[in-house]
């Protein structure tokens, strides 16, 4: 349900994007516009985490009778997975073939029941571009790809050929109206796979410029995309501060109106989400330059303490029959993983706002992990207070 490539910015204003009202039930035409805005008015957020890293310890603590299930230790923030109408993972790693085991560190291979653990934890889609995307090498990639699209999983970032290699797109919908969401992934880093050295198609791993990145926005909209969001692997492991390739990589994407936000990736710590001039209309550009870790075994034992964070991003958006949709803001919760008790994912504003432990974190932990976690996002963007289940549906629209 796109709109033809044709059509001028000025009918987009009336009925942006697909947002076009369903046939009736009947047969019949579809109600014409204009509908009352209040009543038909979309409004949904888009949540982000952290990287999901499955580590040994991690895919332990998965481990059952018979094969692995994630989806417990994603129990604790399932409550805000609800809260968002669209949730975007960031899957760092690719798939075991099947009848191969998992691998860890330094070169991965996840479990394959991880992806239908995300599926049933109320992930909709993932990235998929990082340094480790090719650490399995084609077949990884196909693999985990293949695994996506059985699981019913959006995936960006990643692809077959150079006729996938594009946008995913994600339909959400409510009062008969529906808004179009591209997910553009790429990766500034690649890592050596396990088979070594080799060339790596541009359509196998995206790598693209802010330039190229622009030019597959401009396509994605006049295809019908209503909202573009970006999820960039880059940046200084480790480090809170955001590298200069990172902020200038997102400027370039702020100036050019093309992009509604970013996604950030990589540091596996918690960095700042800030507004940049420019942006679509003018409006600025939201920029989130990391969001830590989401599911990993990383802590103070083996990196540094923040490696324990992450956040849930959480990108509001709104459309009406007379106004096409449009982010109007930004909010977070921080996350931890108590890696001592079976890597369960918390959510720790909540435990910091209740001033209470939980398993085996005390809530002078908490509070201490919580005020690392708000030190580094900075005050422009405002935490998440209220949670209600989202009343949208999604729809994963598939290639080809």
């Amino acid at each position: 349900m796109t709109e033809s490539s044709a059509q001028s910015s000025a009918d987009r204003s009336l009925t942006p994007g697909s947002r076009t009202p369903r046939t009736q039930p009947d047969g019949s035409a579809p109600e014409p516009f204009p509908y009352p805005s209040m009543d038909r008015s979309v409004r949904f957020s888009v949540v982000a985490a952290g990287d999901v890293l499955p580590h040994g310890p991690v895919n332990e603590s998965a481990r059952t009778s018979n094969g692995f299930d994630f989806a417990p230790l994603m129990d604790n923030v399932q409550p805000l997975l609800t809260h968002a109408g669209l949730a975007l993972c960031h899957m760092e790693v690719p798939i075991a073939a099947v009848g191969a085991p998992p691998k860890s560190y330094p070169i991965f291979a996840a479990p394959r029941p991880l992806v239908a653990s995300l599926k049933r934890a109320g992930w909709d889609g993932c990235s998929t571009a990082s340094n480790h995307s090719d650490d399995m090498g084609a077949n990884g990639i196909l693999v985990t790809l293949d695994e996506f699209d059985a699981q019913g999983l959006g995936h960006a970032g990643t692809a077959r050929n150079a006729q996938n290699a594009t946008p995913q797109i994600y339909e959400v919908s409510a009062h008969g109206m529906s808004v179009q969401v591209a997910h553009i992934s790429v990766t500034k880093l690649m890592n050596t796979g396990a088979g070594g050295p080799r060339h790596v198609e541009a359509w196998e791993v995206d790598r693209s410029s802010a330039a190229q990145v622009i030019e597959t926005a401009k396509k994605a909209r006049k295809a019908g995309a209503d909202i573009v969001l970006v999820s960039i692997h880059d940046g200084t492991e480790y480090e809170a501060t955001p590298t200069v390739q990172q902020v200038q990589y997102a400027q370039e994407l702020a100036d050019s109106g093309e992009i509604d936000a970013t996604i950030g990736h990589h540091a596996h710590v918690p960095q700042p989400i800030t507004q940049l001039k420019g942006g679509v209309d003018g409006n600025g550009m939201w920029v989130a330059y990391g969001l830590g870790n989401f599911l990993s075994n990383q802590d103070v034992e083996c990196c540094v303490a923040a490696t324990s964070n992450g956040l849930m991003y959480f990108i509001d958006v709104e459309a009406s029959p007379t106004s096409p949709a449009r982010v109007t803001g930004v909010s977070w919760r921080a996350t931890t993983v108590d890696r001592k008790e079976g890597h369960a994912v918390l959510d720790l504003s909540q435990l910091a706002h209740e001033k209470r432990g939980s398993g085996s974190l005390s809530a002078t932990e908490i509070a201490r992990r919580y005020a690392e976690v708000k030190g580094v996002v900075g005050n422009e963007a405002p935490e998440l207070a209220d949670i209600e289940p989202s009343k949208v549906e999604v729809e994963v629209i598939k290639r080809g």
